[in-house]
């Protein structure tokens, strides 16, 4: 990066970097040396990540990296009350060309994530991404071939990974101790209310630089009350539940299966139902991939147990699958296992009884630091290849909402009919609209279209309206390369 300017960044996102991948930022550097970072978007999760690269031996922060200045300075307050130097940034170009920046960590919103940890991978720097990986499938490929045309250690921030408590539970499964696998479940029964309905344009504050905040999006007047974290129910920024809390029982469920790729055929079920509000994604949704082992389905629901239940705590008024609001069921012939949350796998017998329980998990920054420092792809626990393809799945099952049409209970009981597990999730997702007052006579289900998948290139087959939305068009001067 010697020598090039944000604008030059700008102008040369493309082929200048063909050069920089010959001479890495840890080129000459140690394994005993310092591990240098730079984080990247600052609020909500990202203070996390601050957090805990702070505690790792041999880690340092040096910089800090987020659009909106008052919680930038908020953090670096908090540095300098400790008495430690961090310098600050508005634009990541800033800091892509500095020396004493080994690795970039990035919590800043999903459509963000693929195009700065393109830009770091092109710069030299190492790469921990937030989940998911990527706003859109295309992307996401993109970020996996410049990880491996740099030469790059990238770590996706799916932790459970990291936890051998799931894996060596999952092994269990996989070995046949419950029998053969036949479906995996992801649930994320996730309390979400309504985050309102504004009447017209909202002023954005004047220490955020919006323009930058938007960066790949489409450059649109603020049409909600709040910018911050509600962009996830917004398809242009964020993927919905889906992409948001799902990632992490997504990707748990694949890796149950063992399918290392994309499935042959996804579709869709949902809506926004409950409320109208600002948002455009779905808060109830049933995803089906039709993997040719075992499908996988995963369910959404943000409406609370039921109408009355909307009046008081929406979040202790849950429903719950097999005592899971928010974790993955893997169902065998002799039983199931049940993944609770990050770090355990319980498995039961076909009556239900406990018959062997697998805990426990290490950091997954920690597991970052030390693939940075072994300089092996191989030691990484959540390699970007796996983050790529569990977001995918994701991004999947909102093509086929998008491009799907209001129907009838009816009709998508015909649609599904000759998918018994499908059959049963839409049966339970009818009776929890209904508890919440929601008439679907009315208010509609989007039935999503069905889509096929090549797995191979990563695109659609035969459905150009699908490839479209498999990728963006993106705005000038923030466009993910077509050639990393």
């Amino acid at each position: 990066m010697k020598g090039l300017s944000r604008r030059g960044f700008l102008k040369n996102t493309g082929s200048t970097f063909v050069a920089l991948a010959a001479a890495p930022s840890l080129a000459r550097w140690s394994p005993n040396d310092e591990v240098r970072m730079a984080c990247v978007g600052l609020n909500g999760r990202g203070g996390n990540h601050i957090d805990e690269l702070r505690r790792l031996a041999g880690v340092r922060i040096v910089a800090l990296v987020d659009v909106d200045r008052e919680v930038l300075e908020k953090r670096a307050k908090k540095f300098a009350e400790r008495g430690e130097k961090v310098d600050t940034f508005t634009d990541l170009r800033d800091v892509l060309d500095r020396k004493d920046v080994d690795a970039i960590s990035i919590a800043s919103p999903n459509h963000w994530h693929a195009l700065q940890a393109i830009w770091a991978c092109q710069a030299g720097k190492d790469v921990y991404v937030e989940k998911p990986v990527s706003h859109n499938i295309w992307e996401g490929a993109q970020l996996v071939a410049a990880a491996r045309k740099y030469g790059r250690i990238v770590q996706a921030g799916t932790q459970s990974r990291s936890s051998h408590g799931i894996a060596e539970g999952i092994a269990w499964a996989q070995a046949g101790n419950l029998g053969k696998i036949k479906l995996a479940r992801g649930l994320c029964y996730k309390p979400r209310q309504s985050i309102g309905k504004v009447d017209g344009p909202q002023k954005v504050p004047a220490h955020i630089d919006f323009d930058l905040w938007t960066g790949p999006a489409p450059m649109k007047p603020l049409h909600r009350k709040n910018l911050h974290y509600d962009w996830h129910w917004v398809f242009d920024t964020g993927n919905g539940d889906v992409g948001n809390q799902g990632i992490h029982q997504m990707d748990i469920a694949r890796w149950a299966l063992g399918e290392a790729g994309l499935p042959p055929r996804t579709s869709s079920i949902g809506g926004r139902l409950g409320y109208v509000d600002d948002g455009d994604t779905p808060n109830t949704q049933i995803v089906f991939h039709e993997y040719e082992r075992a499908p996988l389905i995963f369910e959404v629901r943000g409406l609370p147990r039921d109408k009355e239940t909307q009046g008081r705590d929406w979040g202790k008024g849950m429903d719950a699958f097999l005592d899971t609001r928010i974790g993955v069921v893997v169902h065998c012939e002799g039983g199931t296992l049940r993944i609770p949350d990050y770090s355990r796998a319980i498995a039961y017998d076909d009556k239900g009884k406990e018959v062997r329980r697998f805990e426990g998990a290490t950091d997954h920054f920690e597991n970052f630091v030390a693939a940075v420092r072994s300089r092996k792809v191989e030691d990484l626990k959540a390699e970007i290849r796996e983050g790529h393809v569990s977001s995918a799945l994701c991004h999947m099952g909102n093509v086929s909402h998008q491009l799907g049409a209001p129907c009838s209970k009816k009709e998508i009981e015909a649609a599904v009919g000759k998918h018994a597990d499908a059959v049963e999730a839409c049966a339970r997702m009818f009776a929890h609209l209904e508890a919440n007052g929601v008439d679907l006579e009315q208010t509609k289900l989007q039935l999503g279209a069905s889509v096929a998948m090549d797995a191979g290139t990563e695109r659609f087959r035969d459905n150009a309206a699908a490839n479209r939305l498999a990728t963006r068009e993106y705005r000038k001067g923030f466009e993910v390369p077509g050639e990393v």
